[in-house]
């Protein structure tokens, strides 16, 4: 939803699902790397992309596989190309060829001066004032973007955690979250300590990822047996890892919208999100036609039957509570 508002104005370049399918562990893993390294985890699939394309059926996957004059099938498109490109453009492999020579030509430097020279590249071509990046479950990563990015800011699109995890238990990329977790369980890792872990590990997060995606992979994955409490239990820790990241920064940087207020109000919320990105961009038209992105969908919690409506809930309740919902 948010990539989609943003990618409706002129000035904004929306890149969505960038690290999703890159990999930020792949992209953090050196302090400086060369722009040929750069280029390399853009346009090859690591283990963990190859994990995530095991199943394209979801919206956030926007590579058009199998469409006529597609240069590229499951089995080799590149990351870039999966989701951040086709965003931008309908000519996304035209431009995927010539930010080779962009990325390749950099220096040695970190790997987010490597990012932000192209995110501003393309802002350059597009005429664009500005980029925002939106990947899905980025709070379980969020400290490797406080540590990388330390002047930019962050929005944090929530809503209820019970029906987020009955929308995480029918997407696939969620589902192969969780099993993966509760194939650590089985082999008697903490998920929950791997999980929060991670933002006190530092540079070892880069390395624990691509380790546990050899191991764990999907055709040895126990997907049918994956309950929403699972779901509910996932959500739950990201939020109380979010928080905990989103607490250290001031105000400022932070912008919070409720998914049903902004369904409720959408003129409201994103006049607020736009303001928070650059006021200077607040357009009228704009904000009538992106208005209309957002949508009130079914709710399907109280379909639930009674045990595992408690059992949801319990699973969800700190998570509740700190976002402020009536339980």
């Amino acid at each position: 939803m948010v990539s989609n508002i943003l990618n409706l104005h002129p000035r904004i370049l929306s890149l969505s699902e960038f690290f999703s399918y890159v990999g930020e562990d792949e992209l953090f893993r050196w302090p400086r790397v060369s722009g040929d390294w750069v280029w390399e985890r853009l346009s090859h699939q690591s283990n963990r992309t190859r994990h995530m394309l095991w199943d394209t059926s979801f919206d956030e996957f926007t590579y058009p596989l199998g469409a006529p004059g597609a240069r590229y099938t499951v089995e080799d498109v590149p990351p870039v190309l999966c989701a951040a490109l086709p965003h931008i453009t309908r000519e996304h492999e035209a431009l995927f060829d010539v930010l080779e020579g962009v990325v390749r030509g950099q220096r040695r430097q970190a790997p987010a001066a490597h990012l932000r020279h192209l995110f501003e590249w393309l802002c350059g071509r597009y005429d664009a004032s500005v980029w925002v990046e939106r990947s899905g479950s980025s709070l379980l990563w969020g400290h490797m973007l406080i540590r990388e990015f330390p002047d930019a800011r962050f929005v944090h699109v929530y809503r209820d955690g019970r029906e987020t995890a009955l929308s995480m238990h029918g997407h696939y990329l969620f589902r192969l979250i969780v099993a993966g977790l509760n194939e650590m369980r089985r082999r008697g890792i903490n998920p929950a300590t791997v999980l929060r872990g991670r933002s006190r590990w530092k540079r070892l997060g880069p390395f624990l990822i691509p380790l546990l995606s050899r191991l764990l992979k999907p055709e040895r994955l126990r997907f049918d047996e994956i309950s929403v409490v699972d779901c509910a239990e996932l959500w739950n820790v990201s939020i109380e890892i979010g928080l905990q990241l989103l607490a250290q920064l001031p105000p400022g940087r932070v912008l919070s919208v409720r998914l049903e207020d902004m369904q409720a109000e959408p003129q409201t919320h994103v006049r607020r999100l736009i303001r928070f990105i650059d006021p200077s961009l607040e357009e009228d038209e704009w904000v009538r036609k992106a208005s209309a992105i957002p949508r009130k969908v079914p709710l399907r919690f109280s379909k639930l039957d009674a045990g595992e409506q408690a059992a949801v809930t319990a699973a969800c309740r700190p998570g509740l509570v700190r976002l402020g919902y009536a339980i």
